[in-house]
């Protein structure tokens, strides 16, 4: 038991108090908020190497032992995800500095930033069912706030639908767990896989299954539940957007997954199944949308839905190949999103308009900008050697190895649509006659891509160092395909 892995939860935590007392001093909450998740990134990379020495890291709350009490459990799926999500915030931290604006700032965007953090972080290391839900609505209050600041109308309209969206299905949470503990008798994540493996997948285990894709997937946003978000993610600012983009979607993808190798591993021809074909559609909805629109900001949006489908055809296939592809694809995925919305909230500062066909030539007098952006193009789309490729070829060859080869060959002929929809930004974009912008000038453009631009050249390192990063995520993968290791590190001797 070690008290370290609670720490990337504490310290955003404490900072949002601190926050909150000063909120009218915007220089002081800058200077907090940044050095707070400068120092969130530190810890979580440490807590990363602790796990990869020293195995996986649990902590009882309050010293109940597991399954009795709240038990932190940090195996190394996890300590990615706190990392990637650290490394994110901080990007976003100092991306607002300059574009969220003071009127913003003055009223609580730090404290709600740093509230969703920790919703964010306990979802990914909580190892309670319970808990879990917790944490979900920790960060979906938060969420409310960061969407509906500002209050523009569109924000006002869009905060309705995404509140009416959440409370339907943390109401479904309840109910899903309420039953699964009437079975099981246990919410610790651990004790309920081996209660199940005890008692099998019976017909009512199997309905508690699809009832927990349909919550994790209204929140992941996975067809045919996807309605709310194109809408929901369109309407904040730039780094909102990414933060949204980035974590809130991956919380529900993570949920599956984790619950998907977990729990539900007794009748994988049905449960498996359907996840399969429902991520299966999930791609082609998502690029359909990517190439259909020519607003940037949807082309994007579009775009997280085809990875969250590619992250779960991983997941369905359950083999040690598609996992380890799962678990690249989706911490990629994570980091370029986040710096394509930080790239394209740029663009519009610059513009004032998210429509392709009312702006071109910002490559003659923004060339760092537009430069980035072609090579965030080239990541997302999966382009060797950068990270998109690996993932992508994991989770193929993982498909192609379980003999689902339809679904291996749609998401290699979706990378080259969603090459087409980005690329679509560059090309009608940067190119083509350069125009003059009312207000352009005021626009800090060099201050602004110091955020985008890290989050890219991480995302470019992630995939050129590959080979020394595999280790780490072979052993996240072997945890979700073996789940007696997790069982074992959370009960130990129980």
């Amino acid at each position: 038991m070690i008290n370290f892995l609670i720490l990337p939860l504490l310290i955003p935590f404490l900072t949002a108090i601190l926050l909150i007392f000063c909120s009218k001093n915007v220089v002081l909450q800058r200077w907090v908020a940044g050095i707070s998740a400068f120092i969130n990134v530190a810890v979580a990379f440490l807590l990363v190497q602790k796990v990869r020495n020293n195995g996986i890291q649990t902590l009882n709350l309050s010293s109940w032992e597991a399954p009795f009490g709240i038990t932190l459990v940090s195996d190394m799926l996890s300590a990615l995800l706190v990392l990637t999500t650290t490394i994110i915030a901080f990007a976003c931290v100092i991306y607002s500095f300059k574009s969220i604006g003071i009127e913003r700032e003055k009223y609580f965007y730090y404290p709600a930033l740093n509230f969703m953090i920790v919703g964010v972080i306990g979802a990914f290391s909580t190892g309670d069912i319970f808990n879990l839900f917790v944490f979900f609505e920790v960060l979906l209050m938060s969420s409310y706030v960061l969407l509906v600041l500002g209050g523009t109308k569109i924000q006002l309209r869009e905060t309705i639908k995404y509140i009416l969206v959440n409370v339907i299905s943390s109401a479904l949470f309840v109910i899903a767990v309420a039953y699964l503990y009437s079975v099981v008798g246990t919410l610790n994540m651990a004790h309920i896989s081996v209660r199940l493996s005890e008692l099998g997948q019976s017909g009512i285990i199997t309905v508690i299954a699809v009832l927990f894709l349909i919550i994790f997937g209204l929140k992941g946003g996975i067809f045919p539940l996807y309605f709310w978000l194109p809408g929901s993610y369109y309407a904040p600012p730039a780094p909102v957007m990414a933060l949204f983009g980035a974590l809130l979607t991956k919380v529900g993808v993570y949920a599956i997954m984790r619950t998907y190798t977990l729990f539900f591993i007794h009748d994988t021809g049905y449960t498996h199944q359907l996840l399969m074909i429902l991520s299966i559609i999930t791609i082609i909805v998502g690029v359909v949308g990517a190439i259909a629109f020519s607003d940037i900001k949807k082309i994007i949006i579009y775009n997280i839905i085809v990875a969250i489908g590619v992250i779960l055809f991983g997941v369905s296939v359950m083999t040690p190949d598609s996992l380890a592809g799962s678990i690249f694809y989706l911490i990629h995925d994570m980091i370029i999103k986040s710096g394509l919305f930080l790239l394209i909230g740029i663009i519009i500062a610059i513009t004032g308009t998210s429509h392709l066909r009312k702006f071109s030539g910002l490559i003659k007098r923004y060339p760092g900008l537009g430069w980035t952006f072609f090579i965030a193009a080239l990541v997302l789309a999966g382009i060797p050697p950068f990270s998109g490729f690996v993932g992508k070829v994991l989770i193929v060859k993982g498909g192609f190895e379980s003999e689902h080869y339809w679904g291996g060959a749609i998401i290699l002929g979706s990378s080259l649509l969603v090459l087409f929809s980005v690329m679509k930004i560059f090309i009608n974009g940067f190119w083509g006659t350069p125009q003059n912008f009312a207000g352009e000038s005021k626009v800090p453009v060099r201050k602004l891509l110091i955020a985008p631009i890290i989050l890219v050249t991480i995302s470019v390192l992630y995939g050129a160092g590959s080979e020394f990063i595999f280790p780490y995520i072979l052993q996240a993968a072997e945890t979700l395909a073996n789940p007696s290791i997790y069982i074992d590190a959370v009960l130990k001797e129980w």
